[in-house]
């Protein structure tokens, strides 16, 4: 039996983290809608979100030849994260000025950044989805002008959400942390590996 794991996103940083475990995947990035829809809370826009895109991607692969079937199980795993300040969604920043509000916004305080992973198991047999939503506490140091400044001008807000990047020079705008810190950058990594373990996915370090 060949599984074969399907990553629908093309952030590096999820590709990153996955293989940093030694996993073997395939990328193929799914294009949804990922604006947010009227009266849509934070946690139920992440999950549709990740759900989407792991339907999309699922349906769109090619079935397997003939003499691969019931030989082969294709495992998709999806992933959105948003940044959240109250009710409010951080998104990608318009251009300098507007990722300058989002870290004022941010500046001393703490916020939340929710993760949903959706791992969506296609043939043999009936499909399955399984899906998480995992919720990490932020907290900024009070941050001064020129400290924003200087941060919009290295041009690494302006493709994050919130505005900052955990894992890159926004790390030193961080001061504390509590919950999953892959998460943060993307993809929190023991809940999408028990999706996969859930989904039959063979992990590098299960028995033969």
């Amino acid at each position: 039996m060949t599984v074969r794991l399907i990553l629908a996103s093309g952030s590096p940083r999820r590709r990153a983290l996955l293989e940093g475990l030694g996993l073997a995947l395939e990328v193929r990035p799914a294009s949804t809608d990922e604006g947010v829809h009227p009266g849509e809370r934070p946690p139920d826009y992440v999950l549709r979100v990740a759900r989407e895109k792991a339907r999309a991607v699922a349906n769109a692969l090619p079935p397997p030849p003939s003499k691969a079937r019931g030989e082969r199980i294709e495992v998709v795993l999806a992933a959105d994260t948003a940044v959240v300040v109250g009710e409010e969604i951080l998104g990608k920043p318009r251009d300098s000025g507007d990722a300058a509000r989002m870290l004022r916004t941010l500046s001393g305080t703490s916020h939340d950044v929710l993760t949903a992973v959706c791992v969506r198991r296609s043939a043999p047999g009936p499909e399955s989805e399984r899906d998480v939503v995992v919720t990490t506490k932020v907290r900024f140091r009070a941050l001064s002008e020129g400290e924003i400044a200087w941060y919009v001008a290295t041009g690494e807000p302006l493709d994050k959400a919130g505005a900052y990047a955990l894992q890159g020079v926004g790390g030193a705008l961080v001061e504390g942390i509590s919950g999953s810190v892959s998460g943060v950058v993307g993809l929190p990594l023991a809940e999408s590996l028990a999706l996969l373990r859930e989904a039959g996915f063979p992990l590098p370090w299960n028995d033969p």
